[in-house]
């Protein structure tokens, strides 16, 4: 248990004042476990992310690679993802009101926490006649349903459910609502006994094989829901084993899939897998930003799934209160997870918060710190590259005093703040913009709020380092360099390739005076899952918030602004894109950025051609210049330049000039709206 600053209610979301939260022992304790395994342990547990990390090895080098993994390692995970309680603050377009009685769902949201943030599509009003407690099942309760609903299941079907933790508990129930015959079947006979007290037709404990039979006449099960938690495939090949000719086999439970072919053949059955909610779940447009899909072609969102269990609560056609064993007050949670680990039999334990709270708090101060000499420093926003890249190079140029760290979420905030020797942790900017202590900040959110937060930045006096991409559009350009112009700070944005110790040996090859260039910059960028941030509303997508690095690196090389730009896509992907760019000086660039690649190959060649020289840059590693017919190699580890361009920004506090013009950051920035298409 740790004291953290609460979370804000952003627009589309609520701050929801938890009243009672369901702990998911069998969820929890695989994430705890996980948590507490070796590197080994880990890696086994996680091959995608293995491979994930192998890939970024070959593009990236050992060094930034091994930063972005440790810290990750090191981010704590919140626990809980089904909750009750009461609206305390709703953002604009969150759909509730203050006061409003809601079910929440969603993990690394509905935390066992007394305050959670919520978006708008993971939470439902709950029915008068429904308490909190029984409310507090409603995630679980969509993922049973949501299994039931892939089962399709017809009146007076015959069905197995396989596992009868709380999820197969309640699916035997809804089983029922939905006129089946059910089997329950669990290896705890007590948990077998407890499905035919909640309306299981037939329940065993022993030999699930003959217990079917009996229960279906010999002719085998119509339908096998396998809500078992285990790493063996044996629950689902059992579950061929014992089901009809042309059945159904859905798989609800984390079970092994490695599966028996000869009874899935010989009775060709459907075996289908229930993705935990319902439609919407893993998807950031639905989940985070709050896009609904339409009802007359998704019916059963995972939303909607929570508000049919919660009807059929209230109907008391199923009846969770039914499962809880132990309650806790959530000051005592410890307690409760240490009872999981225990001899006691358990099923459902839950956190009550019957405390009243005043207003949320979103600040936490860990007391004052030695101060070191220098101006004081906020960051806003802390995710891996500010962890692993940012801090780092501030640390190494003696930024001075770290004085508050700002995150969407209390719980990193308060881990940045302990580990990194922040005085303070925040949920709420306006606590750096506001504190006459803070003379400089640090901005490495999502790039949706880069714009904005610079501008309150610069209108609170501070010099201000935001990461790129500066704005998603031309109005909001418009803005930051309106309130640039007028602040009394500096303002640099984290395009560091310019400051790669590889770019300033090829300027100075090149000399003063060296007349127009040829460049190609060919960014061989891989590709990012779809579902990703970047993609969305939160990143601009990907060509605004990468290609912006390359424009300004040209930009650095030719000494002249950019001055018109030509771009050309391929049909179909908006993650790749060929842009020629003229330069003030008559230098002319082209930028290569793909998607369509093979990462074996290096992500960023850079070739110049002027003053009688050719020059080659390979992923900021190796660069050969060529004259006169002879050609002279170096290689090094891979400096992308981000600790020059931080200790410059940090050097000019004092008076100096900016690490890059303002005229520049505006003209490259422009630039790059143009190669994404947004032409002014």
């Amino acid at each position: 248990m740790v004291e953290v600053p609460a979370p804000r209610a952003r627009d589309g979301a609520a701050l929801v004042r938890t009243a009672t939260s369901l702990i998911s022992a069998g969820t929890e304790k695989q994430i705890i476990e996980l948590a507490k395994a070796s590197l080994a342990g880990k890696a086994m547990a996680r091959p995608d992310l293995v491979r994930q990390t192998l890939r970024k090895l070959r593009s990236e080098g050992l060094l930034p690679v091994a930063r972005k993994v440790l810290a990750k390692l090191d981010t704590p995970i919140p626990l809980g993802y089904s909750l009750s309680g009461t609206v305390v603050d709703a953002g604009a377009g969150s759909g509730v009101s203050r006061g409003d009685r809601v079910a929440c769902a969603g993990a690394g949201i509905a935390n066992h926490a007394e305050f959670n943030s919520v978006p708008r599509n993971l939470m439902v009003r709950i029915p008068e006649t429904v308490d909190d407690e029984a409310a507090s099942f409603v995630t679980l309760g969509a993922i049973a349903l949501q299994g039931v609903r892939v089962a399709n299941p017809t009146l007076g079907e015959r069905v197995v459910v396989v596992g009868l933790g709380l999820i197969g508990l309640l699916t035997v129930q809804i089983l029922k609502a939905n006129g089946c015959r059910v089997l329950g079947f669990d290896p705890d006979p007590i948990r077998a006994a407890l499905a035919r007290e909640m309306g299981a037709d037939a329940a065993a404990s022993a030999d699930l094989v003959s217990a079917a039979a009996d229960f279906a006449s010999g002719d085998g099960a119509d339908a096998v829901i396998v809500t078992a938690s285990s790493k063996s495939s044996e629950p689902v090949n059992q579950a061929a084993e014992i089901s009809r000719m042309k059945g159904r086999v859905v798989v609800v439970g984390q079970v092994g899939m490695t599966i028996e072919r000869e009874a899935f053949y010989k009775r060709e059955l459907d075996l289908r897998l229930s993705m935990s909610y319902g439609p919407g779940r893993y998807d950031p447009a639905y989940e985070q930003e709050g896009k609904d899909y339409p009802l007359p072609y998704v019916r059963w969102t995972e939303q909607r799934n929570m508000e049919a269990f919660l009807e059929l609560v209230a109907s008391g056609r199923v009846t969770p209160s039914r499962l809880v064993t132990h309650r806790f007050p959530l000051g005592e949670a410890e307690k409760a997870y240490a009872l999981m680990g225990g001899a006691e039999p358990f099923l459902a334990i839950l956190l009550t918060n019957a405390e009243e709270q005043g207003a949320p708090s979103h600040l936490v101060d860990l007391g004052e710190r030695p101060r070191a000499e220098g101006d004081a420093t906020a960051f806003i926003g802390f995710g891996n590259y500010a962890k692993a890249v940012l801090l780092p190079a501030f640390n190494a140029a003696k930024g001075g005093d770290l004085r508050t760290v700002v995150t969407s979420t209390g719980i990193s905030a308060r881990a940045a703040a302990e580990k990194a020797g922040f005085q303070r942790a925040s949920t709420d900017p306006a606590q750096a913009f506001e504190d006459s202590l803070v003379s400089t900040i640090f901005i490495a959110t999502r790039h949706s709020s880069h714009a904005e937060l610079t501008i309150r930045a610069l209108d609170a006096g501070k010099h201000v380092f935001v990461e790129k991409p500066l704005a998603l559009g031309h109005d909001e350009l418009d803005r930051v360099m309106a309130a640039a112009e007028a602040s009394p700070g500096i303002l640099a944005v984290g395009f560091n390739r310019r400051f790669a110790p590889m770019l300033l040996e090829a300027k100075e090859a090149l000399g003063e005076h060296h007349g127009p260039l040829n460049m190609v910059f060919r960014v061989n960028a891989g590709t990012v899952p779809r579902e990703s941030w970047v993609h969305g509303v939160e990143g601009g997508g990907r060509i605004i918030g990468e290609v912006c690095h390359f424009v300004d690196t040209l930009c650095a090389i030719a000494g002249a602004a950019p001055i018109a730009v030509e771009r050309m896509a391929p049909a179909g992907i908006d993650d790749s894109v060929a842009a020629l760019i003229r330069f003030a000086d008559g230098s002319i660039g082209t930028i290569l950025y793909s998607s369509l690649g093979d990462l074996a190959v290096a992500k960023e060649r850079l070739e110049i051609l002027g003053s009688g020289l050719v020059i080659q840059i390979d992923d900021f590693s190796e660069i050969t210049i060529s004259k006169g017919g002879r050609s002279r190699r170096r290689k090094a580890a891979q400096d992308k330049g981000q600790r020059n361009l931080v200790q410059r920004f940090l050097a000019a506090r004092g008076g100096g000039r900016p690490p890059i013009p303002l005229d520049q950051l505006e003209a490259v920035s422009r630039a790059t709206l143009e190669i994404a298409g947004d032409r002014r």
